[in-house]
């Protein structure tokens, strides 16, 4: 989700659903031991719980970078075991780091002896010729004992040649029962399923034994479907009935965030796929692709893009 789920973004998903553990884009430890830690670290704290996902393979630069997360009061250190883009192969982190167990534990290890909140792992159920039923159970083993407190597993093979990014999310097959076969063998581990989930109520679906279900780019294309987190999954009721409400409550903090210095459209884009199939959808992305662009535009656009919704019960159409 790198270049996604900035903080403007999980300002607005925050709107939607209280209870849902919101993580940023990954970021990798160059960028965060040399570049400009505000602008990249920094972030709302209505945002709480969000997690810090971290690239990279250095134990001592993750270590460093897991301190200063902490420090900036992230609820939650998250090594990135799974991105299979060129880019990241490059820097050796992402999913080339699968066929390094033994140096993904001592990374794990190093977060964990310098910081008390949780260290989890997010990764792949293996990567080119590697066989799942034997490499995951393994890798597995190798993070517990170094001491993850959680495993977020995409539940599809990553292809570091051949595929490209966008290929090897949709590509690879879904093997959803391997995952829960996992949790099965750790019940002592929480393990988290991603990859391939569409709806909340097919993440409710597939909770059963495991611990939790991450949403990636569903939740961003479609941000809508994260007004039912809270009752589905919690029982609770969210902030507000509709995302036409969600997004008026979204205006404050365009107004803050633009008296700094942000542009608009920097905010507004995440709010793009708000709607779908309904009557003004399509204007109401016109208006804002246009206008938000604009020398000049306030929160007013959003505003005004948002007038263009006609109003139907739940806003929404699944």
């Amino acid at each position: 989700m790198m270049d996604w789920t900035d903080r403007h973004c999980r300002f607005f998903h925050r709107l939607l659903t209280r209870r849902a553990l919101l993580y940023t884009e990954m970021l990798t430890t160059a960028a965060i031991l040399h570049g400009d830690r505000e602008r990249l670290l920094g972030f709302d704290a209505s945002e709480h719980p969000v997690a810090l996902q971290l690239g990279g393979s250095d134990p001592a630069a993750l270590a460093e970078c897991a301190r200063i997360g902490e420090g900036f009061g992230y609820d939650e250190i998250n090594l990135n075991v799974g991105c299979p883009s060129d880019r990241v192969q490059e820097g050796r982190f992402g999913a080339c780091l699968m066929l390094e167990p033994a140096l993904v534990g001592d990374c794990v290890a190093a977060m964990k002896a310098t910081v008390k909140i949780p260290v989890t792992v997010k990764c792949r159920i293996g990567v080119d010729e590697q066989d799942p039923e034997e490499v995951l159970f393994s890798f597995t083993g190798t993070v517990k004992a170094a001491g993850s407190d959680a495993l977020i597993v995409h539940a599809r093979k990553a292809w570091l040649k051949g595929l490209s990014p966008r290929e090897n999310r949709e590509v690879p097959p879904l093997d959803y029962a391997i995952v829960h076969q996992l949790k099965a063998k750790h019940p002592d581990l929480a393990i988290v399923l991603n990859g391939g989930i569409a709806s909340v109520e097919q993440a409710q679906d597939q909770l059963g034994n495991l611990d939790g279900v991450m949403m990636g780019r569903a939740a961003y294309q479609e941000p809508w479907r994260l007004l039912a987190v809270d009752a589905l999954l919690f029982g609770e009721q969210p902030a507000f009935a509709t995302p036409k409400e969600a997004a008026l409550a979204l205006t404050p903090y365009i107004e803050r965030e633009m008296a700094k210095g942000a542009r608009l459209n920097s905010i507004t884009r995440h709010v793009l796929g708000l709607f779908r199939a309904v009557p003004g959808a399509r204007a109401f992305r016109r208006h804002l692709s246009v206008e938000a662009v604009k020398p000049g535009a306030s929160a007013q656009v959003l505003v005004d893009a948002l007038a263009l919704i006609v109003d139907t019960p739940g806003d929404i159409a699944a």
